[in-house]
């Protein structure tokens, strides 16, 4: 009797599955509490933290910082998602058996944790937003397909942080071991690394591997969000910083220095105007003055070297060849360093825009669903692995 007593408790309590639902959702917030699952939290700010202090200085600003932060905020996401859930099911898994058995449906469980790690995940990305704030890193007001800009990046961080949380569930559940589970879990992390298709050069072959990524889907979109093709390239001005004492050795003639003096040259460079503009003068019995033409108006260098460029009597002169040392810096003195600088880096941004990181509405949303269906799948592979509980040993 006392036996269809329980049978028949055990039967009411799991009834439905809405029901069921309710029921495991509030054992998870328990434990939430009781359990200390909320040390996820400040871990979260923790991490955060770090992240903000090495990114600050150069994450929209220019092309590299911008891709290394988009990567460094991927990863954190990856980071937060896959500690939240590595365990969830290994460490219940006799638990999860049990209550089987005894009329718990496996979709109720997993739509439970579904929900769960939902919120978690929402906590961390809210967390890792104020922690930006709170420490002044800098994003546009205005939003790109939402009125701001910081609830554009939220729902990328989002879903990032949730898609490897529900892939780490579906390790959970296949994985009959806490142990067995953070074994595997480095591998995991190491290949959305890897795979990510930003940072490492790698090999053609490689490319369908990275569309199976979720580092490669959140680094495009975090990038595209912060407007990466329009950012300048600083590393190769700060190469030629680097090398402005390097000596470069080599041969000219004549008419090429005269062309390098010449007016175009002086209007991009203070020095070459500063010589063209010197007035010339000859020695009398009186002191110095002023050449002048026949019109009386003063002859400078830049009449010189323009007449030297071009007279036919000096045409044998200007073939002439003559070896020269001149340093890096030294050209750039000549021309003007914010107009080579503007130069280098213009022209280094052009060379580097990506289309993957095309500031594009519909890139931004592909990326988006792309997250949020990998979620969706790993949960239901998780959900179908787990139907198959009752086949572990005893």
């Amino acid at each position: 009797m006392a036996e269809k007593t329980r049978k028949a408790t055990r039967k009411t309590r799991y009834r439905g599955r809405i029901e069921q639902v309710q029921i495991v959702l509030g054992k998870f917030f328990r434990m939430f509490v009781y359990q200390s699952d909320w040390k996820v939290f400040p871990m979260a700010a923790l991490i955060a933290g770090l992240l903000a202090y090495v990114i600050r200085t150069d994450f929209m600003k220019t092309m590299e910082g911008t891709l290394k932060g988009s990567f460094a905020i991927a990863c954190v996401g990856l980071w937060n998602g896959c500690f939240n859930s590595i365990q969830v099911i290994c460490r219940e898994r006799d638990i999860v058996k049990r209550e089987h058995r005894s009329g718990l449906h496996i979709s109720s469980y997993i739509i439970a944790h579904m929900i769960y790690q939902a919120v978690l995940c929402l906590g961390q990305t809210v967390i890792l937003l104020y922690v930006f704030r709170l420490l002044e890193i800098r994003f546009p007001e205005e939003g790109f397909l939402t009125p701001w800009f910081r609830l554009d990046l939220g729902i990328t961080v989002f879903l990032i942080t949730y898609a490897a949380d529900m892939l780490a569930l579906l390790i959970s559940a296949v994985v009959r071991t806490t142990t067995g589970a953070m074994t595997v879990m480095p591998f995991i992390l190491i290949f959305q690394l890897v795979f990510s298709g930003g940072i490492f050069s790698l090999p053609s072959w490689t490319k369908p591997v990275t569309k199976l990524t979720l580092s490669n889907y959140g680094l495009r979109c975090i990038c595209a969000q912060a407007d990466y093709n329009s950012l300048p390239m600083a590393s190769a001005w700060s190469t030629i910083r680097r090398m402005k004492d390097l000596p470069l050795e080599g041969s000219l003639t004549a008419g090429e220095v005269l062309d390098l003096m010449g007016e175009d040259t002086s209007t991009r460079s203070e020095v070459i105007r500063e010589l063209r503009e010197m007035p010339l003068q000859r020695k009398t019995k009186t002191g110095n003055e002023l050449l002048a033409d026949r019109d009386g108006k003063p002859v400078t260098m830049g009449d010189v070297i323009d007449w030297a460029a071009t007279a036919p009597e000096l045409e044998v002169s200007r073939q002439k060849e003559y070896h020269t040392s001149v340093t890096i810096g030294e050209i750039i003195d000549i021309f003007g360093e914010d107009e080579v600088k503007k130069a280098v880096l213009e022209k280094s941004a052009k060379a580097g825009q990506d289309p993957r990181y095309e500031r594009d509405p519909f890139l931004i949303t592909d990326c988006w669903m792309i997250l949020a269906g990998f979620a969706m799948l790993y949960a239901l592979a998780a959900m179908i692995a787990l139907e198959f509980i009752d086949q572990d040993k005893r």
